[in-house]
Formats: structure tokens, sequence, C-alpha cells
């Protein structure tokens, strides 16, 4: 057996500086802690708490029985990536053609893929926060700089023109955006996206909007920056079927950006991926094709959910905007004198509810927790009365 000793050898390094400087996600860490306790309410993961509809699931297991376990081609089924650009063309005016389409094992793989595509060592990413906790991790992986934007309380959580201005530098390549947002629940309106058109076009950015919560949306209909004026050449749209068809397990999304783009990402995807699992693809083929009533019956439940937990949580004294989308709730906790992980962490330990640290999804999240509110009414009530007790139990600060 070799030793240094024997060899003359340096001990090697075995794990990427880059991976080692990477830190464990704040929301998986809650998730872990409560995994197996049916004691817990936990308003912490984000995932929908419907089943996938019968009639997605029936499509899934009649591929299977008809024998559909072959790979597709890397991009995607040609039918998936028609029924998209449909569906794309329906909801924001803008026609793209099925080469323009990737389809993805997920949107986080959609993620990694479009950074990974258009970043050379050094470059700068843009990242409003409070934001979803991978988007800054993937930056670096890809050998880029992400630089975080912080977005105030006070402008709902919006991007505004002055807060984007204010970071770029000429290293900066492309921003992300990310509404409605994980975790704020924040959305742009129209207006509020032609406010920044001038700046990122002024300064040639690229622009990754991540839109997989586009279909909760709940006063009017999701705008993508794509369809104003000059921007679909400049932006990678990025979505999938996790929350609106309450598909997280069978991990399908997708992209669609400029062709030079989409096959740069295929590129990759065709060398690690191959391609997304074509029992999720025909099952997002048949939620495409007839998901719409169910998608908006778990809509209609959301935003039911959405008023009672939000009013519950301004009753309590906890400060909180009304989301306009998505389905989390990012309550101020600056009155109890606590610090979001201890507010966080002593919430779990003694009321047993499980919400996540808002500093968990960049520092301006700090005096925050996110709650997910996509768990059923009943928890959520049970969440507010023990939330109610924790918080009187507390000094005010």
């Amino acid at each position: 057996m070799f030793s240094e000793q024997t060899t003359g050898r340096q001990k090697v390094e075995r794990i990427s500086r880059r991976v080692q400087e990477i830190p464990p996600s704040g929301i998986r860490e809650f998730f872990d802690l409560v995994m197996g306790r049916d004691d817990i309410v936990s308003l912490g993961v984000g995932e929908p708490d419907f089943a996938t509809p019968w009639h997605i699931r029936e499509a899934c297991i009649y591929s299977l029985e008809k024998g559909y376990t072959t790979y597709t081609s890397n991009q995607g089924l040609l039918e998936l990536r028609e029924l998209i650009c449909e569906e794309v063309q329906e909801d924001q005016g803008v026609t793209y053609s099925p080469d323009s389409v990737l389809i993805t094992t997920g949107v986080s793989e959609a993620s990694d893929l479009a950074l990974r595509a258009i970043l050379n060592p050094g470059d700068e990413v843009l990242v409003p926060e409070p934001s979803y906790v991978s988007y800054k991790p993937c930056v670096s992986l890809a050998g880029g700089r992400p630089i975080p934007v912080e977005t105030r309380r006070e402008d709902e959580f919006r991007l505004t023109p002055e807060g984007l201005e204010r970071e770029i530098t000429p290293r900066t390549k492309a921003v992300i955006l990310s509404y409605p947002n994980n975790p704020t629940g924040a959305i742009m309106e129209r207006r509020d996206l032609e406010e920044l058109v001038d700046t990122i076009n002024e300064h040639d950015l690229l622009v990754i909007s991540d839109e997989v919560y586009s279909k909760l949306t709940y006063e009017g209909r999701h705008t993508s920056i794509a369809r104003l004026n000059g921007m679909m050449e400049e932006t990678i749209i990025l979505n999938g079927f996790s929350k609106s068809h309450a598909m997280t397990g069978l991990r399908i999304g997708y992209a669609i950006a400029p062709q030079e783009i989409i096959d740069a990402m295929n590129k990759i995807h065709q060398y690690t991926m191959l391609c997304a699992p074509i029992t999720a693809q025909m099952g997002a083929i048949e939620a495409l094709r007839n998901g719409s009533v169910e998608m908006e019956r778990m809509k209609r439940e959301y935003n039911h959910r959405r008023r009672v937990f939000v009013k519950g949580l301004n009753r309590i004294g906890l400060d909180c905007i009304t989301p306009g989308g998505a389905f989390y709730a990012f309550p101020s906790i600056r009155r109890t004198g606590l610090g979001s992980e201890e507010f966080a962490a002593r919430l779990l330990a003694e009321q047993r509810v499980a919400a996540v640290p808002g500093n968990a999804f960049g520092r301006c999240g700090e005096g925050h927790i996110r709650c997910s509110y996509a768990t059923s009414l009943e928890e959520l009530k049970i969440a507010l009365d023990r939330i109610e007790e924790f918080v009187n139990q507390h000094p005010r600060g």
C-alpha cells in the first residue's frame, strides 16, 4: 500500500474548491428535519400538496403500457415542443419555432444549462434577492460570479431600474428574473418590466427569466419580458410543469431561447442528461392538451389559502405583503426581536411548525421567514394558532 511518505507525493485535494465553497441548501436542511415526523406542520418545502391529476398519471401509465420506454431526441418530443410553442403564443403573443425549445429534466436543469451555455470565467450574473437558493451556486459552478441585487419590502420585493443599474459592471453578462418569486410571492407587472428594458438593452444584458410559477398569478395574467419590444432575442425563458400541474417528481421542464443559445444548451444536455424521461414528456403532453381545468381548480384553492393565511399573519402582527403569485408568504418577524434562523429553529422546537429562515434566500431576507401555503387549509389554521402562541411568548423588538 502506497503512502504519502513512500511515494513522496502530496495528498491530492479530492473535492473541487468551487464545490467546497458552495453552502448547503437552507431549504433542504429544514426539509430533512421534518422528514418522517407527523407531529409537525411543515410550511417549509415548496411542493404542491395535490397529487398529479389522474388524467396526467393515466397518460404516463398508458405510455408505459404501450412500451414507450426509449430515449427521445435530445431536444425532446416534437409534439411536446409544438404544444409549448402554441401555449406561449396564446399566453404571451410571442411566436417561437419548436427548434427554439429544449425539454429538460425540471427547470433546475434548464437553469443550469442556460448558465453554463452563456458564461465565461469571471462573467457576472445579477441575482435579485431574496431569491431561489440554487441561482447563486449554479452561477458559481458555471464559472461565473453571482452578484446579489437587493430588493426591498417597500417596493414589494420588485426589481427596480435603480437597483439593477447600481450593480452593473463591465463584467455583467446577464440578469436572472424570477417572477412570480420564490420566496416572496412578488410579481412583476408589465409596467415594471418595461422600466427595466432600457437599462438591460443599454448594457447588452441577457435575461434568464424563470417563469415556473407563471400560471400561479392571482391578479390578472403573467407577463413575460420576452414579449416586450426587442427582448425576445435577449431572453431565455425557463418554465415547467412542477408547480402548475403538481408534477414535481416527474421532473419535466423546458427552456425557450434564441436558436444559438438553445443549440449551446442542447450540446451540454446531450452529454450529461441525454434527454428528459419519455414518461414525463408524455405526461406533459397530456397536461398541455387537457390539464387546464385541474390547473385552475388548484389555483383557486391556493388563492383561497393565500387570503386566509396572509390575513392571519397580519392579524398576529407579522407584517406580510399579499403575494401576487406562487404559493409563498414572506412575513417580517422583526417585531419579535429574533433573527431569522433563531426564529425558525425555536418555532420548530417549541411549536412544531417548520418554516425556512429568510436569510437562506439572501442577506436581505434576514428578518423574514418563508412559509409555503401549498398545504391544506386545516394545517394552515393550526400553523397560525401555533405561530401566534409563539409570537406572544417572545418580547417585541
